[in-house]
């Protein structure tokens, strides 16, 4: 049996969650700095949820979809620093070289803080943000929205559990044609989302990377990796390997998990059916392997949007003082993964770490 339930509507929640999603909180007052393209939907979710939403924003076309959406004037503003004081919290949903600086002023201030991924540009960076905030007392939280989606909850349960039996490889492509962003390449911007995925479902960190980068627009930024993660679970070796691109045409954010037992293909894009097994082995007959195929089993995950998950868990966090099931270690771990798939690729060679 799985340890997760889907019998009953707060299956797997942490008390953070289910405390926001009862009601059984207090009224927060909340400042999103950023509403840029994901910060859009940040601002989309946070109206929805019982807090007293602050937001800046530098540019005045974005700003207006604050004003669309019901906020007053007083509680907007270019300047975030207007509002620092007021608030108990901030999500910050800026460019990725920013989060470092506005992450450190907010934690000095005093407030707990979300930060988009990536957390930090570096690794160094990401430690003294969490560092800083446990001295603090604070909380930091980082946006691996994969963490949130139900349909994660079950595989990291279903592996815990046994049910893959041994874990031999994951694999997970998140590619798509779309417009690449300016602020990073597509590890930071993309490949960080399976890369933290892997390392939430099998309860590790890779002891070593390999990886392949390529910049086919010329913008001096890779736009196409191919990076492979080296696991080691209960002594034995795992495989990873995270696909991502921006020209694959369609939308790919696809997860295979394979085992001795049981195998599994999970689309991430799909509404509510997004799992499906194969009890599919390879048995010895005598000297050879014969691949035996078994039974399919389709897993309904209960739907549920995982940016309102999060936002949820950051909420009512506070209250229970859970540690964040996407905390700053977890953004620390995917920084410091993708240094070294950057090293690799840059001097072709595999990359070991403690």
């Amino acid at each position: 049996m799985s340890r997760l339930d889907w019998g009953g509507v707060d299956s797997d929640l942490g008390q953070g969650e289910a405390v926001v999603k009862k009601g059984l909180w207090s009224m927060r007052s909340l400042l999103l700095i950023g509403i840029g393209r994901w910060g859009a939907n940040h601002l989309r979710v946070l109206r929805q949820l019982p807090v007293d939403l602050y937001v800046a924003e530098t540019d005045p076309a974005r700003m207006a979809q604050a004003r669309k959406v019901g906020l007053s004037e007083a509680n907007l503003s270019s300047d975030y620093r207007a509002f620092l004081e007021r608030v108990d919290a901030v999500v910050i949903c800026t460019p990725a070289p920013l989060h470092f600086p506005l992450a450190k002023e907010c934690l000095e201030a005093g407030k707990d803080v979300f930060v988009e991924k990536p957390l930090t540009v570096t690794s160094r960076e990401s430690r003294l943000l969490t560092e800083l905030a446990a001295g603090r007392g604070r909380q930091l939280q980082v946006g691996h929205i994969f963490r949130f989606d139900p349909a994660a909850r079950w595989l990291r349960s279903a592996i815990g559990d046994g049910q893959f039996g041994r874990i031999q490889m994951l694999r997970g492509s998140f590619c798509g044609f779309k417009r690449p962003r300016n602020d990073s390449g597509v590890a930071l911007a993309d490949a960080i989302h399976f890369v933290d995925l892997l390392n939430y479902l099998l309860e590790s960190t890779p002891v070593a990377v390999r990886a392949v980068y390529q910049d086919f627009l010329g913008r001096g930024r890779e736009d196409a990796v191919l990076i492979s993660l080296e696991y080691e679970i209960g002594g034995l070796g795992a495989w990873g390997l995270v696909e991502a691109n921006y020209f694959l045409p369609g939308k790919s954010r696809e997860l295979v998990v394979t085992g001795s037992q049981m195998s599994a293909v999970c689309d991430f894009n799909a509404a509510q059916y997004k799992i499906k097994t194969y009890q599919n082995q390879h048995s010895r007959n005598g000297a050879e392997y014969v691949a035996q195929e078994g039974a399919i089993r389709q897993i309904e995950c209960p739907p549920e949007e995982p940016l309102l998950a999060e936002l949820r868990a950051f909420l009512g966090a506070p209250q229970t003082r859970d540690t964040p099931r996407a905390d700053g270690w977890a953004g620390y771990h995917a920084i410091r993964i993708l240094e070294a798939a950057a090293e690799s690729a840059r001097t072709g060679s595999t990359v070991k770490l403690a």
